[in-house]
C-alpha cells in the first residue's frame, strides 16, 4: 500500500511546505519583504456626462519631497487618459508604451480607441511581471459604449466602478467618495467631489500633498485642469532673497598649437641579406 501510494500523483489542494520553510528562514534571521507604500492619492469617479480624474502633485523619494508640482494624469489616447500612482518611473513607462501601442491600432483600425483595449493591454503587461513593475493605475475614458473607469494594481488585478481611489491616501479619499458620491452627478458637482477627495488625501496623508489637478473626460472633449486647487501656497519668502554660490570660473586657459603632420616615405635600396 506504502508504494502504491508513493506513485500516486500528489492530491490537489493548498501546500504549507513553504509556510514551514519561511518560518525557517526567519528564525534564521532573514528579513521578509516589507509593503511598498506608493506616496500617492488619485481617484476617479463617473458623472452624468463621461468621467472625472484626479491627482495630488507631490512626489516623493523615501522622506524627501522630490517634486512638489509633478503630473501624475498621463495620456492614453485622446479619450483616455490615466492616473499614476507607484514608483514614477513605472508609471511613465507602462502608460508611455501603452499610448504608442493605442495609436498603431488607431492607426491600423482607423477607429477611436477603446477604453477596454488600454484596461487589457496595461493589466496584460503587468501580470506578466508578476507585481515588480510598481504601477498602480486609474483608467478612465469615454467611448463609443460610454463612460468607462477601472482601477488596475501592480500585480494585474483589475476593478471596474463608479469610482474609485489609489494610493497611500486612498482611504481619505474613499470616505469622501463615500459620503457624498451618488449617481447622475453634473459636471460642476464631479469636479467639486473630486477636488475635496484629493484634498482629503493632501491633508491626511504624508505621501501626499502639493496642488489638485484634474480631467474632465466627455465625448468627443476633454479638459486638463492643471493646479486646479493650490491649498498649500507658499506663505513664506525672504525679503532679502537668497544667494547662490556662483559657478567656478575658468581662470586660466592654455591653449596648445597642434604640431604639423609629418609624412614619411619609404624609399632607398632594398636591404641584401
Amino acid at each position: 500500500m506504502s508504494k502504491t501510494a508513493e506513485m500516486m500523483p500528489p492530491m490537489g489542494g493548498f501546500s504549507f511546505d513553504l509556510c514551514k520553510r519561511n518560518a525557517m528562514l526567519v528564525q534564521n534571521g532573514l528579513k521578509q519583504p516589507s509593503y511598498l507604500k506608493t506616496g500617492t492619492t488619485i481617484v476617479g469617479l463617473i458623472f452624468q456626462d463621461g468621467v472625472i480624474l484626479g491627482a495630488d502633485t507631490r512626489a516623493t523619494e523615501g522622506p524627501i519631497v522630490a517634486d512638489k508640482n509633478c503630473e501624475k494624469i498621463h495620456y492614453m489616447a485622446p479619450n483616455i487618459y490615466c492616473c499614476g500612482a507607484g514608483t514614477a518611473a513605472d508609471t511613465e513607462a507602462v502608460t508611455d508604451m501603452v499610448s504608442s501601442q493605442l495609436k498603431l491600432h488607431r492607426f491600423r483600425t482607423g477607429r477611436e480607441s477603446r477604453v477596454v483595449t488600454a484596461l487589457t493591454l496595461l493589466k496584460t503587461h503587468l501580470f506578466s511581471y508578476q507585481g515588480h513593475v510598481s504601477a498602480a493605475l486609474v483608467l478612465g475614458g469615454v467611448d463609443v459604449t460610454g463612460p468607462h473607469l477601472h482601477t488596475i494594481y501592480p500585480h494585474g488585478s483589475t476593478d471596474t466602478l463608479p469610482f474609485a481611489t489609489m494610493g497611500s491616501g486612498s482611504l481619505a479619499a474613499m470616505s469622501v467618495f463615500e459620503s457624498n458620491y451618488r449617481e447622475g452627478m453634473s459636471r460642476d458637482e464631479g469636479v467639486k467631489l473630486v477636488a475635496d477627495a484629493i484634498c482629503s488625501g493632501i491633508f491626511n496623508d504624508l505621501g501626499s500633498g502639493s496642488n489638485v489637478d484634474i480631467c474632465v473626460i466627455t465625448k468627443g472633449n476633454k479638459e486638463y485642469l492643471r493646479n486646479y486647487l493650490m491649498p498649500n501656497p507658499r506663505t513664506y519668502i525672504s525679503e532679502k532673497g537668497y544667494s547662490f554660490s556662483k559657478k567656478t570660473e575658468v581662470l586660466l586657459t592654455k591653449i596648445t598649437q597642434l604640431k604639423e603632420l609629418v609624412e614619411v616615405i619609404e624609399g632607398g635600396d632594398t636591404m641584401e641579406e
